[in-house]
């Protein structure tokens, strides 16, 4: 993780060999400790277009302008760290008062460069330390994600309290309603300024940050990973900045925190739901509530895709991760299937780039999500077809509803039970068949291609098919009432 590194001004006019001599009239209180990003040489006479900030400007006075009030305020303005004038025999061998009194007036450290010192040692002086103070501080990130990371088999108290001592502040991690998930020395309740920025970093999106003073010190807050729209975030303090490393130290300490925290929620949360639902004290909508957020849920399938998903990709935290969901199987084939509150369109096509095709069935109320397995069933058939994800549009008809779900039910088992009864007697795979079949509009070789038989085999079943169910598979309506069939008929096992 690369971090922005600078050194402070002390630092250079401390080198003894570039022997720099600071005018003291123009320090300020803080002046010395003022961060160097870069030491750059600049004849310009209004050279702040051209800077970024934190810079130490050399000048050997060649093109000064005659307002010099003008030049040292515009560098100041910029941003500019330090200005260094270089006495030259054939230029200027004394400073020039005027820009003495310039830089005292608005504040600008002002050095004398000896003409002993040429400009390029005070070059590679910046350099190398800029160098070595970014090898220190990728040192010091290194240590402290070793720490953190040993600290996170602890649980989330432990880990919160070795952030805090990382960056000697005091640490909260806040959840949904500002309650605090895990502390250490964090004032509570939270000061109405840092609760007015948590709320302002939830109303945001993507991967963010914010920061703010309070009573002389300084707040940071950014959401835990690996959500950044994760309900948690996690809140520091202390009475001085934060440099780039710690901002680094921050960032893992976020990720750590997002892990262990969903970890650990998510095995309380699920054991407590477990036990309601087997004591009978739970309903499926309070445990959906509990879990998602809602009690109206949708049905995720998914099925390998072309080289499918790699092992990483196949493991329930992966998916869980990534459908932001603790409620996910990972079934043999390989294939998937999960409750979830919503998906959306990016996070299926992650999916679809890891190896995983996905449907998505209807929102549903948790009461009737295992009556939504057929659904999701032809969905994921149609997916595989199309090779694509596939959602059931919220916008769409809502054909279920169309008949009481007892007698859609009733119509597909008495519609499909020759077949059912088949495929019990032996290993036909005739409702399967039938499904994928009608799924690739009666192709007979993708149909074959994605179940793994010959095309010859294909063409047997679909005539059993037919015979078994006397009907006439060429007839358009025949179909359309075997794939609602199809939709309606009990999820196989």
């Amino acid at each position: 993780m690369s971090t922005e590194v600078n050194v402070p001004l002390r630092d250079v006019v401390g080198n003894r060999e570039l022997a720099l001599h600071v005018v003291p009239e123009t320090l300020r209180p803080g002046a010395l400790d003022a961060p160097v990003r870069w030491a750059h040489v600049s004849e310009l006479q209004d050279p702040a277009p051209y800077l970024l900030g934190g810079e130490l400007i050399l000048t050997a006075g060649v093109n000064l302008p005659a307002r010099l009030d003008r030049y040292v305020r515009g560098l100041r303005d910029a941003g500019v760290t330090a200005l260094g004038f270089g006495l030259t025999p054939t230029v200027s061998e004394t400073l020039p008062e005027p820009l003495r009194r310039a830089c005292a007036r608005y504040g600008l450290p002002l050095l004398v460069v000896p003409a002993r010192t040429p400009f390029l040692a005070i070059n590679r002086a910046v350099s190398v330390a800029l160098t070595e103070a970014g090898q220190r501080e990728q040192r010091r990130i290194t240590a402290a994600r070793e720490t953190l990371t040993r600290a996170a088999g602890g649980g989330l108290g432990e880990l919160t309290s070795s952030l805090a001592a990382q960056l000697r502040s005091w640490v909260a991690l806040v959840g949904a309603g500002d309650v605090l998930a895990s502390a250490h020395d964090a004032p509570a309740p939270l000061p109405p300024q840092v609760r007015e920025l948590v709320a302002t970093v939830r109303a945001g999106s993507g991967i963010r940050s914010a920061t703010t003073e309070v009573d002389g010190g300084f707040v940071v807050v950014q959401p835990v990973y690996p959500q950044a729209t994760a309900s948690h975030l996690v809140v520091v303090g202390r009475p001085r900045r934060f440099d780039g490393a710690e901002r680094a130290i921050l960032a893992v300490g976020a990720a750590l925190l997002g892990l262990v925290g969903r970890a650990g929620s998510d095995a309380a949360e699920l054991g407590a739901a477990a036990t309601g639902l087997l004591l009978g004290r739970t309903s499926p909508a309070a445990v959906a509530r509990s879990l998602l957020g809602s009690e109206v849920v949708r049905l995720v399938a998914g099925a390998a895709h072309r080289r499918g998903p790699d092992e990483v990709a196949q493991r329930p935290d992966w998916l869980r991760a990534r459908l932001d969901t603790p409620l996910v199987s990972v079934l043999p084939g390989p294939a998937f299937v999960a409750v979830a509150g919503d998906v959306s369109r990016p996070v299926l096509e992650d999916l679809r780039e890891h190896g995983w095709l996905a449907a998505v069935g209807s929102p549903v109320p948790a009461s009737r999500a295992a009556s939504a397995g057929a659904e999701v069933e032809l969905l994921l058939a149609r997916a595989r077809a199309l090779g694509r994800p596939v959602v059931a549009e919220t916008g769409a008809p809502d054909f279920d509803a169309l008949l009481p779900p007892d007698a859609s039910r009733s119509f597909a088992d008495k519609t499909l039970a020759p077949l059912v009864s088949l495929d019990e007697a032996g290993d036909r795979a005739l409702v399967l068949t039938l499904r994928t079949w009608l799924a690739h509009h009666g192709a007979w070789e993708p149909t074959a291609v994605e179940l793994g038989v010959h095309r010859n085999s294909v063409r047997h079943r679909i005539a059993q098919v037919e015979k078994a169910l006397a009907v006439d598979l060429a007839d358009p309506e025949v179909r359309m009432q075997l794939w609602f069939a199809l939709r309606w008929v009990a999820p196989s096992p």
